[in-house]
């Protein structure tokens, strides 16, 4: 039988953590906080402040001296604010693509979803030998979307038009991931018009929609994100306005800039939802605000003020 990690009650957890040197000032409202957000998703916020092995650069399962149970809470209600932010800000700019991509794939062909031909190269790419094309992958999930859907319009157009949606309506039942793609395999000519409209040329928006989907779906599964090392890195343009993240584009804090200049260029309401988030990273010694990936005059740059 595999080896597991023994079953701790939420008293021998805080045992645990004091054990390791870590500060609780309350043991038994550590308990009721670990009642309701599992050890295993706070650890992620007191990681940070485990010792390193001067050697190996390993962490040590030890804390480091200022560590506390109140730090790790904190830092944990700052990223769930901050996930609800990014939540609410993504909205609207989901929308804006929903809009541009329907209608400027709707100008060539209003069912040009469903005809691959019609669509760009990347359509037709396989990611190895006797795999299904991107398109394919991309339209199992659109049929499965289809077919769950129970909105008013879908049932109206099951009636009336046999259940095709023409574009315009069909990306109204598509997820960031699936509009995403849809623009990445839309032909050059709709993929520069709409990048044009952001500003951006297409591989750049490319880029962005994947990163900014990468991003909504560490926030609808609840993951942390405020500390977070990305895999995939935006492109960006030469805009100066976002010369201040070109070192960091691998943090939250380029993802959030991403967004606000989206907003810009497609002339979207524009709140200090973000801002005010940021502004509340709690002050400590062990875990510093950098890990954002923020410059220290952040509240100067011109998609901030």
């Amino acid at each position: 039988m595999a080896r597991i990690k023994p079953f701790l009650s939420h008293t021998e957890q805080v045992e645990l953590l004091i054990s390791r040197g870590m500060h609780i000032s309350n043991p038994r409202q550590a308990e009721e906080k670990l009642s309701t957000l599992n050890y295993y998703r706070l650890s992620g916020y007191w990681y940070s402040m485990r010792q390193v092995d001067p050697v190996t650069k390993n962490s040590l399962n030890a804390f480091r001296p200022g560590a506390s149970f109140e730090l790790a809470v904190a830092l944990y209600d700052f990223d769930e604010s901050l996930r609800q932010a990014i939540f609410a800000e993504l909205v609207q700019i989901e929308l804006a693509m929903r809009a541009l991509i329907g209608y400027h794939l709707g100008k060539i062909d209003p069912l040009i979803h469903l005809s691959p031909d019609k669509l760009g190269a990347a359509a037709k790419q396989r990611k190895g030998r006797g795999k299904n094309s991107e398109y394919q992958v991309w339209a199992t999930k659109y049929d499965s979307a289809l077919e769950a859907s129970r909105e008013g319009f879908v049932r109206h157009h099951r009636k009336q038009y046999d259940g095709i949606l023409p574009v315009w309506v069909a990306v109204e039942i598509m997820d960031w991931g699936m509009l995403s793609h849809l623009y990445r395999m839309s032909p050059l000519q709709a993929r520069n018009e709409i990048a044009q409209v952001c500003n951006l040329r297409a591989p750049q928006l490319e880029s962005w929609l994947k990163c900014l989907n990468i991003l909504r779906n560490y926030v609808a599964h609840h993951a942390r994100v405020f500390n977070r090392t990305f895999d995939i890195k935006p492109k960006l343009s030469q805009d100066l306005r976002l010369s201040a993240i070109a070192n960091c584009t691998n943090r939250v804090f380029a993802q959030l800039t991403l967004i606000h200049y989206l907003q810009d260029e497609l002339q979207l309401p524009r709140t200090n939802r973000l801002n005010l988030v940021v502004d509340s990273f709690p002050n400590n010694d062990l875990v510093p605000f950098e890990r954002l990936g923020a410059p220290s005059n952040w509240r100067e740059l011109e998609l901030w003020r």
